[in-house]
């Protein structure tokens, strides 16, 4: 299905929940909706759904006008945070429910399509149970198998994993990309989190409080942020940014502490000025990568162990600074490090917070910690 919105905004009283905003979902792939809580993701999935009319503008579906078209009467299903079942249904009754509800299968039929998709979910052995005998994960995993059963042409998936164990949640991504390969189903799936999107691919459209800021390719927006309000959203933790200028003549950017960090070559054209530059907290380290490597003295004010990365909170003068680095580090508060910093990695903002210059892509994603 080629979904899309058409000048839509959405309005609540005097508050404003969606700015106008024209959308073109990629048909017969997967749409990222990227962004922070209270974003606007719900809302837009709302919209697209018909479960909400907006204030002003179109929805089209396949260039049809279904702006004022019910959600029943639309070709889509949806899958929401919160895990929804009939709970005197059993678990193969409720992914069976849409194709019952729909008619033209035989039992046979039913009971094929239930099972395959239960066994891509990883429910078969919990067919005969009722949802109240269900772990949340397993209960969600049941919504997303009734509501992926329909087959149906545009797939809403509104933060469908946060409930879900931490190994599931990695097959599943890897798998849903695997489901909808075969370009039937236009699928949109919101997220808080950036390494999701990156993991499911397609197209990222980044929103922050309730405004459409990039659609693109989800590699092109990670790589080439269109602003820095975008570079901060796709990145956790968000991205370090620090003011510099950049003086006539000169191929180094001056930091307000005086120290200067080298231009590397993709920002060796920036016109005299002041600029927001910002380097991610996984291309920060404790020792140099390169020769040009700017070094930045700091104390420790929180080592954090999160699965295989330690997260330094770290001080350097008036500025606060977030290293995420590989493996385990014990480093105690108060003691004092040197971050350094690859001019190769380091991104560029200009006065209107507007991309100006960003890393090699080589060397962003080679960049080791």
């Amino acid at each position: 299905m080629q979904l899309q919105l058409d000048g839509v905004s959405k309005l609540a009283g005097a508050d404003t929940h969606i700015y106008p905003l024209d959308l073109q979902l990629q048909a017969g792939k997967i749409n990222v909706l990227l962004g922070q809580t209270r974003a606007g993701k719900t809302t837009v999935m709302r919209l697209m759904a018909g479960l909400d009319r907006p204030s002003h503008g179109r929805v089209l579906a396949d260039g049809v006008d279904v702006t004022g078209v019910s959600v029943r009467r639309r070709k889509l299903a949806m899958v929401y945070q919160q895990f929804v079942n009939y709970p005197s249904f059993s678990v193969f009754e409720n992914i069976a429910s849409p194709l019952r509800l729909a008619g033209g299968l035989s039992e046979q039929d039913i009971r094929a399509r239930v099972g395959a998709m239960a066994e891509k979910l990883h429910i078969s052995h919990l067919l005969d149970r009722l949802p109240g005998a269900l772990s949340g994960g397993q209960q969600q995993r049941t919504a997303m198998a009734r509501a992926m059963v329909k087959q149906a042409p545009l797939l809403l998936l509104d933060e469908p994993l946060v409930n879900l164990d931490y190994k599931l949640r990695e097959e599943l991504r890897a798998e849903l990309k695997e489901l909808f390969a075969d370009g039937k189903t236009t699928v949109v799936y919101a997220t808080t989190e950036p390494q999701e999107a990156l993991l499911l691919g397609g197209h990222t459209a980044v929103l922050d409080e309730g405004r459409l800021l990039q659609f693109a390719p989800t590699l092109e927006v990670f790589h080439h942020p269109a602003t820095r309000r975008v570079a901060q959203v796709f990145s956790d933790p968000p991205m370090n940014l620090f003011p510099a200028t950049v003086r006539p003549g000169e191929a180094m950017a001056h930091l307000a502490d005086g120290l200067a960090l080298p231009l590397a070559p993709h920002l060796a054209a920036l016109p005299a000025g002041d600029y927001q530059l910002g380097v991610r907290p996984s291309h920060l380290r404790l020792s140099a990568n390169g020769p040009a490597d700017l070094a930045l003295p700091c104390h420790i004010e929180l080592a954090e162990i999160s699965g295989s990365d330690s997260y330094l909170h770290a001080r350097h003068g008036n500025a606060d600074w977030v290293a995420q680095l590989s493996g385990v580090r014990e480093l105690a508060p108060g003691s004092a490090v040197q971050l350094f910093i690859d001019p190769r990695e380091v991104f560029a903002f200009d006065a209107a917070g507007k991309l100006a210059g960003s890393p090699d892509r080589l060397n962003a994603m080679t960049g080791s910690h």
